[in-house]
């Protein structure tokens, strides 16, 4: 079999969406004759764990592992917490930010460009340059972000002769929180120079949203091809669940302080005055980290008592949640720049098969993606007449005892058949 390096910084036990991309990938890529061999960091400053994805990984796959200088290990005696939130891609609002939090950010964004991980840039080029050789490995993919990984890429397409394929989970200079990161000038330019230098050199583009496809067309003549996130349907046979007694109403995942939908903890709210068996069932659960203008928000509307803050929970505890809620959200910033951000978590919903309640900017790439599979409602954050409707009309259906499984066909994203356009992709690079 072909064998194909992959370098990434997000590996088990590292948590969240971020590793479960190439974790299956890897899982899926024998199938169709390539062998891969996965590059990580020996010691990385995970902001999540979960160990539990550990188990996923294949018999047998070759993994190299090389140290990396992290700054958040440097920082964080001074300010755990912070740099623990930051890394997450959790930003407060400016007015609500410290002195501490506000020069945390500026170091971020201006003394490490791309990001904090750059300094596993010079020994990752200097010792996969011989592994490559020596092992006659003529295919690298590299996935970002951290986009520092790309740059890897960059310095090693440069020094032999390779096919680069660059994977884009996350948009990179116009991501929603990057203008947070209080830019000099000159820092902005530098990460547009970087990026620009990236796409061009790249041989192969992947991104995961359509959005991001056309953004990047307007950077590079290189070909790019979609490959969305997806779930993987032998989680789902593993766990079984009943669904909740209780109208329950969640969120599975980190919720950013931009992300705070206030038209549907409204709509909720007014739902729980004017009708009191509502009230009675309601349950609205958030797992994962929430920041504190959410909660704050949800309380405000006197929702307080029915709000359960579950946390962080494992990659399994999330699917049975997913599969046991009457009803499940899912929440984007409302700006154009995350119109082309597809969260991860949609494919796992898509899969536990439970009707969505998106909410999200305009022209968001998910409406599409629901509309082709049948498996919810999108919304715009001003709609909040539209939410309540929406709720009532689900919880008119709980009440009659029906069940409202998503009966659409989402085999198109399941995580073998993505494996295997991708290795579509990468035998005719």
């Amino acid at each position: 079999m072909e064998k194909v390096l992959i370098i990434t910084y997000y590996w088990p036990p590292a948590g969240g969406p971020g590793v479960q991309r190439w974790l299956k990938f890897v899982k899926y890529l024998r199938d169709y004759g390539i062998e891969p061999v996965v590059f990580i960091p020996e010691n990385p400053n995970y902001p999540m764990l979960d160990d539990s994805l550990e188990s996923e990984i294949p018999e047998g796959i070759t993994i190299l592992k090389k140290p990396i200088l992290e700054p958040y290990q440097l920082a964080g005696f001074l300010a755990k917490n912070q740099t623990k939130t930051i890394s997450k891609g959790i930003i407060a609002a400016e007015k609500n930010q410290s002195l501490l939090q506000k020069s945390l950010l500026f170091i971020r964004g201006n003394l490490f460009i791309p990001d904090a991980r750059k300094f596993w840039i010079k020994p990752s080029v200097k010792f996969l340059k011989t592994y490559l050789e020596e092992e006659g490995i003529k295919k690298i993919i590299t996935t970002g972000p951290p986009h520092s990984l790309h740059l890897i890429g960059l310095k090693l397409k440069k020094e032999l002769d390779l096919k680069w394929i660059a994977d884009f989970r996350d948009p990179w200079t116009q991501i929603g929180y990057h203008k947070k990161l209080k830019l000099t000038e000159n820092s902005k330019q530098k990460h547009i120079g970087l990026e620009r230098e990236v796409l061009n050199a790249a041989d192969q583009i992947i991104t995961t949203s359509f959005t991001t496809k056309a953004e990047f067309a307007e950077k590079t003549r290189k070909p790019i091809s979609v490959i969305t996130n997806g779930f993987d349907a032998d989680e789902n046979k593993a766990q079984t669940s009943k669904l909740d007694t209780k109208f329950s109403i969640s969120h599975i995942g980190s919720l950013l302080s931009e992300r705070n939908p206030k038209n549907l903890w409204k709509a909720i709210a007014k739902l729980t005055k004017e009708n009191s068996a509502f009230a009675e069932d309601l349950e609205l659960k958030l797992a994962g980290t929430v920041s504190e203008e959410i909660i704050t928000s949800i309380k405000s509307v006197g929702l307080g008592e029915k709000l359960q803050l579950l946390g962080y929970v494992s990659h399994k505890q999330a699917i049975v949640l997913q599969q046991k809620s009457r009803l499940l959200l899912l929440i984007e910033i409302d700006s154009q720049e995350t119109r082309g951000i597809i969260p991860g978590k949609l494919f796992e919903y898509l899969m536990a098969k439970r009707p969505i309640l998106a909410i999200g900017p305009q022209k968001w790439d998910v409406e599409q993606i629901l509309k082709e599979s049948g498996s919810g409602e999108y919304f715009q954050y001003s709609e909040k007449d539209r939410l309540k409707s929406l709720i009532l009309t689900h919880y008119e259906a709980y009440k009659r005892g029906e069940s409202n499984f998503v009966t659409g066909d989402m085999q198109q994203y399941h995580r073998k058949n993505l494996t295997q356009k991708l290795s579509n992709l990468l035998k005719s690079v």
